[in-house]
């Protein structure tokens, strides 16, 4: 399948229902020229496409935001056999034997004063790598390890920024949110492309048809607890850190699953630099004008924003905001998730232990206990 094409539809054009017919699904997909996005800013790949036809660049889509795709009506999914599993799929791939897929499409999510370079990548795996939402793939880079010359480059878990059902909804693709890894010599502060990262720069710069190795999928922390459908989830994340909750909200706010209705609360905590910065903000901001009872958005914007003590706004600023409904919320059963870059840590804990300590309790006794309850999920990198 092609990658989205470059023209944009005027958000609310576009409101399917589908019904139990996969084959409508998959109809709709193919010939609606939908891009991912509703922002208008150039892609990273548009003076490659501008060299094609305008029939070429408009054949298939697969990605698309959930501001094009839903009213207020769930999307049906399939295979519906994707429930059945008791367990989640672990390792079906391993490094020395990975899956070889193919790349749907490459999008730029973030506008263009954004800082760096983040895009959502659609890969094909045609159904022989299923995943819950909340676990990882691997991904190995063409080329040679530098470090061992002759094997190939060790392998870069990145997490599934979709539900099991992927962005077409059919169950044989997954995507994955990442950020362009780029060196700049502090001396010349110049690019220095030997430094840059490997991985990430091959998936930006990856094109429709290209092929991956993928592993996996691997994780059990960030596995979305679904036996009670009233439960409240809080999740915080900086950055690519988003891609897991992306794929817990689609399936509680976008997709039709008959085995999962979900009734509770889910609130998003996320931190980026700026507006331009922000990732699937469509969608959450779709989510919270369908269903204001059962989500909550929060964006921390540290290069726009202020905390309450003049300072940059970060998401533990933000949390802090909020630490007495979030404290209460804990003390209740709710599950709280972070991911993100492991910087992102030390600065959460010290505020949620300052915030203990101001209602009068022990936070390391605290922490033990939600840890032992299996409501603390963390996965940083």
């Amino acid at each position: 399948m092609a990658a989205a094409n470059l023209g944009v539809i005027n958000q609310g054009s576009v409101t399917p229902h589908f019904n139990s017919d996969s084959s409508l699904q998959k109809s709709f997909l193919k010939t609606q020229k939908i891009s991912f996005c509703d922002k208008q800013w150039t892609r990273f790949s548009q003076l490659e496409l501008k060299s094609k036809t305008a029939s070429s660049r408009h054949q298939s889509i697969v990605a698309m935001s959930v501001s094009q795709t839903v009213s207020k009506g769930k999307i049906t999914v399939s295979p519906l056999d994707l429930e059945d599993a008791k367990e989640p799929p672990l390792n079906l791939h391993k490094p020395k034997e990975p899956y070889t897929a193919t790349i749907v499409s490459v999008e730029r999510l973030v506008g263009p004063k954004a800082p760096g370079e983040t895009c959502h990548i659609v890969i094909d795996h045609g159904g022989n790598v299923p995943y819950w939402e909340g676990q990882s793939y691997g991904v190995i880079p063409p080329g040679e390890n530098p470090k061992k010359p002759g094997a190939p480059h060790n392998v870069r878990l990145y997490s599934i920024a979709s539900t099991r059902y992927g962005d077409s909804f059919d169950g044989k693709t997954a995507s994955l949110c990442v950020r362009r890894a780029v060196y700049y010599d502090p001396e010349t502060g110049k690019e220095d492309p030997s430094k840059n990262g490997v991985c990430s720069n091959f998936l930006c710069d990856s094109k429709p048809g290209d092929k991956v190795k993928i592993t996996g999928p691997s994780g059990k922390i960030m596995l979305l607890p679904e036996e009670d459908p009233n439960a409240t989830h809080i999740m915080i994340a900086t950055g690519t850190g988003v891609a897991p909750f992306r794929g817990y909200l689609r399936r509680m706010f976008m997709e039709s699953v008959p085995t999962y209705k979900f009734n509770g609360l889910a609130w998003l905590f996320l931190g980026v630099a700026n507006t331009d910065s922000l990732l699937y903000d469509d969608e959450f901001s779709k989510y919270l004008a369908d269903y204001p009872d059962n989500f909550r958005f929060d964006r921390a914007l540290s290069r726009e924003q202020k905390n309450k003590n003049g300072g940059k706004m970060y998401v533990q600023d933000k949390i802090e905001e909020y630490s007495d409904e979030i404290f209460k919320m804990l003390d209740k059963g709710a599950h709280i998730y972070f991911c993100g870059l492991k910087g992102m840590m030390p600065g959460i804990q010290e505020t949620l232990k300052r915030v203990a300590v101001e209602r009068g309790e022990n936070w390391d006794e605290k922490l033990s206990q939600l840890k032992k309850n299996k409501q603390w999920h963390v996965e940083v990198y």
